[in-house]
């Protein structure tokens, strides 16, 4: 029987922080960080997954997971096959679980005027998520992932990263085949390898931080604003294939789902998106490169009066895993290219070139210990052509280079709590340090740059 997997549930358009005040909001924090560390010295039994999952198949975390939401070759057969393995039947509410997150954010410099509303300018906790979703088999060969995220910044509810697929096998002539259909929500979402952006590294971050002002449309531009059906096919366990197309929804569903239409383009016609990669598993090694890309035709905000901009993301990518009893390394890169042509933009007087590229490269490596202590880092590099207005930089550079380097101590992975097995927290300490940001580097002396430079604790528990 092939084991479960942890879809992680992070928000990824704006990875929204539940706005606490400051002085009421330490309390709950360090509350669940005192309780996860006694807990963890509780007695203990065999490891399962979330439990929506876990209840479904009975399996271990680490057979699916280096570190969540890192999946391993299991987990992605688990995720390809529509989330509908089981050891048994389980009642429709056992697939309901829950995901809290808690957090502390200190930038080099204080934000003046505060990192968010209702934050204070430096040192901030905040309650960062709160997440309800369902997962597991709906019904005969069809299973899914539907997640509802609280937004505390906007204050609403709304949905998250949605993948809801059917799936089965066959043969083509003397190959084996897995081939199925994906109903989703964000492009990428459905991606099985942790290389693509929805579910790439880091995959959590401060939003009480500043940050690049850009990022390539596929790079969360698309992320719970559209609606979109691929199909897929994997050759051998070997050589995989999908293609399909995306459209944003209405916007007052948009307004309905995520709290907020009003910077959300239109689409002019289906956005065609399309993944290739081919993947090597030699039991202890599993290799992969792949590439991916969406040519988007978007009325900007909405607005059809002066036609529509054209976006082509081109993507290329490759991940390694080894794995060595209780410790596994995961090393992964990716690198994505956008043309973009902005014909109504450069008319409404929203970009200044009627033509630009951006470029973003993503690379990173992981070690996990014993299945309970990984250590992590990466560096993001993001240039292109100027363009003052389109990016609102100083000098109207998109260019960032910025390092990230995160511990994570997952305390009963290995030997869950026995009292309740599917509690499987996890404690993050990140460290984000800026060599440019939005043009500006650290050359000539002084912090230009590093000023931005994030200190990020996080605490997430599976319920």
């Amino acid at each position: 029987m092939k084991p479960a997997v942890l879809v992680y549930p992070i928000t990824n358009r704006a990875k929204r922080i539940w706005d606490f005040q400051q002085k009421s909001a330490k309390t709950p924090f360090l509350v669940l960080a005192a309780a996860t560390a006694a807990l963890s010295f509780a007695p203990v039994e065999s490891a399962f997954a979330i439990p929506s999952f876990a209840r479904q198949t009975g399996m271990a975390c680490h057979a699916c997971h280096t570190a969540y939401p890192q999946l391993t070759p299991l987990g992605r057969q688990f995720k390809m096959n529509g989330y509908t393995m089981s050891s048994g039947k389980t009642p429709a509410y056992e697939r309901v679980s829950a995901w809290l997150q808690g957090s502390f954010t200190h930038t080099r410099r204080d934000q003046a005027g505060g990192a968010g509303d209702g934050f204070g300018d430096n040192d901030n906790f905040a309650l960062q998520q709160v997440s309800f979703f369902y997962g597991g088999k709906i019904f005969g060969k069809v299973g899914g992932f539907l997640q509802g995220t609280y937004d505390g910044i906007g204050k609403v509810w709304g949905w998250d990263n949605m993948d809801v697929r059917y799936a089965d096998t066959g043969s083509l002539g003397k190959h084996q085949l897995t081939y199925g259909i994906s109903l989703n929500n964000s492009p990428t979402a459905q991606d099985l390898w942790n290389t693509t952006p929805t579910w790439g590294f880091p995959f959590d971050a401060s939003d009480l931080a500043p940050g690049p002002s850009a990022a390539t449309l596929i790079e969360g531009g698309l992320g719970q604003i559209t609606a979109g059906v691929t199909a897929y096919a994997m050759v051998d366990n070997h050589l995989y294939a999908e293609f399909g197309g995306y459209h944003v929804i209405p916007h007052g569903a948009i307004q309905t789902l995520t709290g907020d239409a009003s910077d959300a383009p239109k689409s002019k016609g289906v956005a065609p998106y399309w993944r290739v990669a081919w993947e090597q598993n030699s039991g202890s090694d599993d290799i992969e490169i792949g590439a991916f890309g969406i040519h988007a035709l978007l009325y900007p905000e909405g607005d059809m009066s002066m036609g529509a901009d054209s976006y082509t993301d081109v993507g290329f990518d490759a991940q390694y895993q080894h794995f060595a009893g209780d410790d596994s390394v995961t090393a992964r890169i990716s690198t994505i290219q956008e043309y973009q042509r902005l014909n109504a933009s450069e008319a409404l007087g929203g970009a200044d070139n009627l033509t630009n590229r951006l470029h973003t490269l993503n690379a990173n490596v992981a070690y996990l210990l014993d299945q309970t202590y990984q250590m992590t880092g990466g560096v993001e590099h993001i240039w292109g052509v100027p363009d003052a207005t389109l990016y609102g930089t100083p000098n109207g550079s998109p260019s960032s280079t910025y390092l990230t380097f995160e511990g994570d101590w997952l305390p009963l992975n290995k030997h869950p709590w026995a009292a309740y097995p599917w509690f499987n927290p996890k404690l993050s300490a990140q460290y984000v340090h800026y060599l440019k940001l939005d043009g500006v580097s650290n050359s000539g002396g002084g912090d230009k740059a590093s000023y931005a430079d994030t200190l990020f604790l996080l605490l997430t528990l599976t319920l």
